[in-house]
């Protein structure tokens, strides 16, 4: 149990992060938070929480913070596949070196567990749904690939190292503080501002490319979950999706509104949807939240 334990959560300011950060200090546990403020906002830090600013691409920095740390939740990182094409080298120095630094501060203090934060674009586009971490990946983005060379670094320090790892690949969460700014947004938010805006909802190629959405509060539980069981910890990779997909139309639809149609952007995936059987047997997890409902409560 990790009640009552120092836990660190990098990218703890960022969306999932501070939600995380929350969900871990309502359980007693004390929380340190690691973040540059990229991407993140110090508003969103809970203040119950001790917080750093500092960048995970600095090593000698952040060795410090890690000290007397039972798990990592390792979350920092600069999202989105557009961002990655566009930057491909700022990209890979957060996403493949900061995981390497993060990896090697766990390991020389003697962290007990490391939580990978994942993602589902590195199976880019197969053949078969729902997807299964069984599948070969087949990143079609830096971002897609640098998640997946993430992985691959857990699983080899789980192996060389006997530092316990998992990887939780998460499918297009959405919940409370997700942004809705800038060029590499994800589609609720967006649709959400725009409609709030008055403005009509921008839907890329026919809309009826398919994503799997899980709610933020459903990946802080797996987060907690993956951080406590006793059948993981040695760089498995996990599912943490809603096992549902829907079209993008689908959710134009449901947030309501005028719509129009924007020119596709390369390396996004055509469909997904996560199965999630081995999240149930190895976390005792399944997802909690319906997208009907996390819709409305966003829309009140």
């Amino acid at each position: 149990m990790i009640e009552g334990k120092t836990v660190l959560v990098t990218g703890g300011a960022g969306f999932i992060g501070s939600n995380l950060t929350d969900a871990l200090l309502d359980c007693g546990v004390h929380v340190r938070v690691l973040d540059n403020l990229a991407t993140g906002k110090r508003e969103f830090v809970n203040p119950r929480a001790e917080f750093h600013e500092l960048d995970i691409r600095n090593l000698e920095a952040i060795k410090p913070v890690f000290a007397g740390v039972d798990t990592v939740f390792h979350l920092a990182a600069l999202p989105r596949i557009q961002f990655s094409i566009d930057y491909p080298v700022v990209s890979n120095e957060t996403n493949v070196t900061g995981t390497v630094n993060v990896l090697l501060a766990a390991r020389d203090a003697r962290v007990r567990r490391v939580i990978y934060s994942s993602s589902s674009s590195a199976y880019g586009n197969q053949e078969t749904l729902p997807l299964h971490e069984g599948l070969c990946p087949k990143p079609l983005s830096p971002y897609a690939l640098q998640k997946f060379i993430g992985e691959e670094y857990c699983r080899i320090f789980s192996g060389i190292f006997s530092l316990q790892t998992v990887s939780l690949r998460y499918f297009n969460v959405y919940g409370p503080r997700q942004s809705a700014e800038g060029a590499y947004a994800t589609v609720i938010p967006i649709f959400l501002g725009k409609k709030s805006a008055g403005e009509p909802l921008p839907i890329t190629s026919d809309g009826e490319q398919t994503r799997d959405f899980t709610h933020v509060s459903d990946v802080a539980r797996a987060n907690m979950l993956a951080a406590e069981s006793e059948g993981v910890g040695a760089g498995e990779v996990i599912n943490i999706g809603g096992g549902k997909e829907y079209s993008v139309n689908a959710i134009a639809k449901m947030i309501g509104g005028e719509t129009v149609s924007i020119p596709a952007r390369p390396g996004e995936v055509r469909c997904t949807c996560a199965d999630t059987r081995r999240a149930k047997e190895l976390l005792g997890w399944e997802p909690q939240v319906p997208l009907e409902q996390g819709l409305r409560e966003l829309m009140k």
